[in-house]
């Protein structure tokens, strides 16, 4: 076992669960570090600083006046505060590692190492794209939204956030164990030219295959590669507190080699985890899953 490129962890709670569907995600941070996240990175050697969380306060009524868009004040403050947070981080020399909370978060996280990553690179683990906008939207939830956003598509009060320019090329990103992917979505993909790795890829040639793919996307004349981590990319038998499942998803060993993996790059210069729902789960095992797979992210190695 060893330290990554980073040996200097920041944890990052955002306890928010206005971007989705269902209630819970909110408890995620919490529920992580009681499956001992701090507990087993210091094992592997990292000097962790615990961040505290940043809370979401829910307003009476979804609505903002003129959009379709659910909670978009307070998913915007919430962003922005992540986002000056995780560059402060990274002005200190720390890796920001956030736990969510929907994944709205990443507008924030992804703004944030913007700030010091002009050419970043993204691995999206998730069951869904992510990619929808206003138009596009069939729920208004914008969990649905943050790859769109950090593309520089959608609401100005979420695409100005970390400044108005935008955060990520789409020759940068890459997905994997996509298998809900709504029409406005696909479209999207197939315009931008995003490499999207589904469970088909990965059924008929092998995560070894698709995640070799992925770090040479997302790594290769990048300035570190960003890794985000939606639970739900996981099929529901590894992860049943999520709000969001969908079957047919990762297997536990082919979502651990894909981050061990991008562990062996190097590359890694902050991450997040989220879509963890406690109120959901059984016995907090989908957080004590989440933190195994944190370990293999940062570099834990059985010999």
């Amino acid at each position: 076992m060893k330290p990554s490129i980073n040996p200097n962890i920041s944890i990052i709670g955002v306890a928010i669960d206005l971007g989705a569907g269902t209630p819970g995600v909110s408890l995620g941070p919490s529920a992580i570090r009681y499956a001992g996240v701090i507990e087993r990175l210091t094992n592997i050697g990292y000097n962790v600083k615990d961040e505290g969380d940043i809370l979401a306060n829910r307003p009476i009524s979804p609505e903002t006046d003129g959009v379709k868009l659910k909670f978009l004040d307070e998913i915007a403050r919430v962003n922005t505060e992540l986002c000056n947070k995780v560059s402060r981080v990274m002005e200190e020399g720390r890796f920001p590692l956030v736990l969510g909370g929907d994944h709205s978060i990443a507008i924030g996280t992804i703004a944030g190492v913007a700030q010091h990553k002009k050419n970043l690179g993204v691995i999206w683990f998730d069951a869904h794209g992510d990619i929808n906008t206003e138009e596009t939207s069939p729920s208004g939830n914008i969990h649905g939204m943050p790859v769109a956003v950090s593309l520089g598509f959608g609401h100005e009060r979420l695409t100005s956030i970390g400044g108005s320019f935008r955060k990520l090329k789409p020759e940068n990103l890459v997905y994997v164990g996509c298998r809900d992917l709504d029409p406005g979505e696909r479209k999207v993909l197939k315009e931008l030219g995003i490499t999207v790795f589904t469970m088909h890829e990965i059924d008929r040639y092998g995560m070894t295959y698709v995640i070799e793919k992925a770090i040479k996307i997302a790594g290769d004349g990048t300035d570190g590669i960003h890794v985000s981590f939606d639970l739900d990319s996981l099929d529901p038998v590894y992860a049943q507190g999520t709000g969001t499942r969908v079957l047919g998803g990762l297997t536990y060993r082919e979502a651990n080699l894909a981050l061990e993996m991008v562990a062996l790059t190097g590359k890694v210069v902050s991450a997040e985890f989220v879509e963890v729902n406690p109120l959901i789960d059984n016995n907090n095992s989908t957080a004590k899953t989440a933190v195994i797979l944190m370990g293999s992210l940062m570099g834990e190695w059985l010999i």
